[in-house]
């Protein structure tokens, strides 16, 4: 149980955001999920959940702590911000949205009238539009913790898999060269230490990929194994972190390779996503570790294509709500 609800956050509403936090909360008690409340559009989530047969009993609120009171009996919304529910049809209007939603529920956790952030899928290029001027919402909210972004590590964690893209959204071109001893050691020891505090996991365990085909097979195939990743291993072996490899990543994600290891540092965005995706898409979280609060979201895009039809699974939006709880609860130890 949280002292606090979890702030969610709209996403694009013209995706499948808004049907999806609905969904979760109509299926609260089966999932066992923590209180949550949503930052603005209590007209639209009302529209939204109609389109999945949902009839939602929304509930206004003006504080975070009021939605502990009425979580059971209704959807708490923050009273302010609305907008129309236009699901499959993106406009700027609705970039706003989305983005007046993000920066409050961010701003609640970081004030601390929420015990974490869950940030529904947003539209990159639509939110340019307005004038979000970050890659993606990791970047954003490390920023409203007063972090560089570098400090804050993408992992995504389903429940066969965890893995973190050591770089992200980058060329794959330019990966050999933003790939530095640095960088793995710091996010190495980032991840390590996000997993004892927030995951409950006393000494896990890392297995880093390699960025070659075979490791490089001893130079054949590119040095950096050689030349940064392994020094870097090395290093934080002799810190006392259980890490191992660089290990070839076409077998690493095998059934029983994946015993071996509680996440994996993955050299580039695809490494990590795609087995992850592969393996756990409905149910996949992105977690952003390193920072000052909780915060998730589903691994998941806006899906403009079927927004509206009450077809899009809303399993990765509830895992992403109960992880977060979960993470609250080991943290702040509720």
């Amino acid at each position: 149980m949280t002292a606090a609800p979890l702030a969610v956050s709209l996403g694009d509403p013209a995706g499948v955001g808004p049907e999806l936090i609905a969904e979760a909360w109509a299926r609260r008690d089966a999932q066992a999920l923590p209180p949550f409340f949503v930052a603005g559009g209590p007209g639209l989530l009302t529209a939204a959940a109609q389109t999945r047969g949902i009839s939602l009993p929304v509930a206004q609120i003006f504080h975070p702590a009021e939605a502990l009171d009425c979580f059971d009996r209704a959807l708490p919304v923050l009273a302010g911000a609305d907008g129309e529910y236009t699901p499959g049809a993106p406009d700027r209007d609705g970039a706003r949205l989305a983005l007046a939603s993000l920066g409050e529920a961010t701003r609640l956790a970081v004030e601390g009238g929420a015990d974490g952030v869950v940030t529904g899928p947003i539209a990159k290029a639509r939110l340019a539009e307005v004038g979000f001027t970050y890659p993606g919402q990791t970047e954003f909210v490390a920023d409203a913790c007063g972090m560089h972004e570098g400090d804050a590590v993408m992992m995504l964690a389903g429940p066969h898999l965890r893995t973190v893209p050591l770089t992200v959204h980058i060329a794959l071109e330019q990966v050999p060269t933003a790939l530095s001893e640095a960088l793995v050691e710091r996010k190495g020891r980032i991840v390590a230490m996000a997993l004892m505090r927030d995951f409950g996991i006393p000494a896990p365990r890392i297995a880093v990929a390699a960025l070659n085909p075979h490791a490089g097979e001893e130079g054949r195939m590119g040095d950096e194994e050689a030349r940064l990743i392994a020094p870097a291993i090395e290093r934080l072996r002799a810190e006392g972190i259980a890490i191992d490899g660089p290990f070839p990543a076409d077998g690493l994600f095998a059934p029983r390779q994946r015993e071996n290891f509680d996440v994996a540092l993955c050299m580039y965005h695809d490494q990590a996503l795609i087995p992850l995706k592969a393996l756990d898409f409905d149910q996949g979280v992105n977690v952003t570790l390193g920072l000052p609060i909780i915060r998730t979201s589903p691994d998941h895009g806006t899906a403009f294509g079927i927004a509206g039809r009450g077809t899009a699974d809303a399993g990765a939006m509830i895992a992403a709500i109960r992880l977060a709880g979960e993470c609250a609860e080991r943290r702040y130890g509720i």
